[in-house]
């Protein structure tokens, strides 16, 4: 284990506690003296993610926390609550029994779940992930968070237990069509 701060490669652990599905050990670092903490999870098999652009890497538990943490930043949240967001996403992943998923499935199981945490977060989810082209599009998935359609989807909580990824039922799609041609402001 690296030091964060000076780099060195040798610490001698101060601590250790359980933490839920893994320990959490205080460590001191050999060189510098400084104290850090790391966690130690358990893995059971890795879990691929296949992305948009055809490229497959593993799934990274640091990097849905990132996304998640920059979504929920500065809002009124209980502590834990991304931890344990992200816990529940990686758990569904694992207990579904396959290998692999789409980057789609799983921002499309986040956005479920961040829906029911926090709308705020929901929308700052949303606007980097479905990469809105405009803002009828945008504007579009906002009235869907207010006004959900029938499906409730509590019902759905984003759970991976279905084989086919395209039954995890979406919010909405990012884009309907309109009765009614509004006129653009400026154009002939």
């Amino acid at each position: 284990m690296r030091c964060p701060y000076c780099g060195h490669s040798d610490s001698r652990v101060i601590d250790s506690r359980d933490a839920g599905d893994g320990i959490r050990r205080r460590r001191e670092c050999v060189e510098c003296e400084r104290r850090y903490t790391t966690y130690e999870y358990i893995q059971m098999r890795s879990i691929m993610v296949a992305k948009r652009d055809g490229r497959r890497e593993e799934f990274q538990r640091e990097k849905l926390f990132s996304s998640l943490s920059k979504a929920c930043a500065k809002r009124p949240l209980p502590v834990g609550s991304i931890d344990k967001l992200v816990d529940e996403i990686e758990r569904q992943l694992t207990e579904s029994g396959r290998a692999e998923f789409s980057s789609r499935a799983i921002g499309e199981a986040v956005m479920v779940k961040l829906a029911e945490l926090d709308r705020v977060a929901w929308v700052r989810f949303a606007s980097v992930y479905r990469d809105f082209r405009d803002i009828e599009s945008f504007k579009d998935a906002i009235d869907a968070l207010l006004e959900p359609e029938t499906t409730d989807y509590k019902d759905h909580p984003g759970q991976f237990s279905l084989i086919d990824e395209d039954s995890i039922p979406p919010l909405r799609s990012g884009r309907r069509t309109r009765r009614t041609q509004r006129p653009v402001v400026g154009s002939q």
